[in-house]
């Protein structure tokens, strides 16, 4: 694969369940009505198929107004809800990073930039021998956290900016996500994003308030404008789509 050959950003969580694809696709949303050609791509998926209107794919579809269908958006889908490497074995599939790379060119080809969610954190197996952060790697992607916003999520967010800077990783932002109602009494909340900043060196993009209903796709945009650095998303996504075009 040539250098800077997918353009976007890279989404990943701390752990599971900290709002990735909430997050992810409120950002392509707001892009998306600036006229930003953003699709929106989830790798591996697991526990849901692609149409089940639980899944992660159908939340993106609905929520970031594209139009590229569930399947296309996550092409490799399978029942068991487990890690993606223990979720394809059990469909009796063995995944290669290869064919993980490959399912996204189509939306590669047909979007100006992708924003891509991970599944669960960083060390989350994918193939027998690679992580999550592995496929990161490989698509030579920004990579954008997100993480809790209340006590511990120092400890989890610095841990992902380390590890991920091992494999040579740009960490481009952390978005804080508020992902209980209770956190908005959490003392750490008020220092958390300071923290991370100085000791992870890297800028904290904004906190993401704690979101009681499904919204619609309109809300979502509104909130992620009003909460979220867009110019620094937009900045990254932007030195991504001239990097690959020099490459080319």
């Amino acid at each position: 694969m040539n250098k800077h050959e997918f353009s976007g950003l890279f989404l990943s969580g701390t752990d599971t369940g900290v709002g990735k694809t909430m997050v992810t696709a409120g950002i392509a949303a707001a892009l998306r009505d600036n006229g930003e050609d953003i699709g929106v791509w989830k790798p591996v998926q697991s526990g849901a198929m692609a149409n089940d209107p639980d899944s992660d794919a159908y939340r993106l579809k609905q929520l970031s107004g594209v139009e590229d269908s569930c399947t296309e958006i996550a092409p490799l889908v399978f029942p068991a809800p487990l890690t993606p490497l223990l979720a394809a074995e059990a469909a009796g599939k063995s995944l290669t990073m290869d064919e993980v790379v490959d399912a996204g060119r189509l939306l590669q080809k047909r979007h100006s930039a992708l924003l891509v969610e991970g599944a669960g954190g960083l060390a989350v197996p994918l193939t027998r021998t690679e992580m999550m952060a592995h496929l990161a790697a490989r698509l030579r992607l920004p990579l954008l956290l997100v993480a809790r916003a209340g006590l511990g999520t120092i400890n989890h967010t610095l841990l992902s900016i380390w590890y991920a800077r091992e494999l040579g990783i740009e960490v481009a932002g952390v978005i804080l996500n508020e992902t209980t109602p209770e956190v908005s009494a959490d003392e750490s909340v008020k220092t958390n994003a300071r923290m991370i900043e100085h000791y992870g060196q890297v800028p904290v993009w904004g906190t993401f308030p704690w979101i009681e209903n499904t919204l619609h796709r309109q809300k979502l945009a509104s909130l992620v404008r009003e909460r979220i650095d867009l110019e620094g998303i937009r900045s990254c996504i932007r030195s991504q789509k001239k990097m690959g075009e020099m490459s080319r």
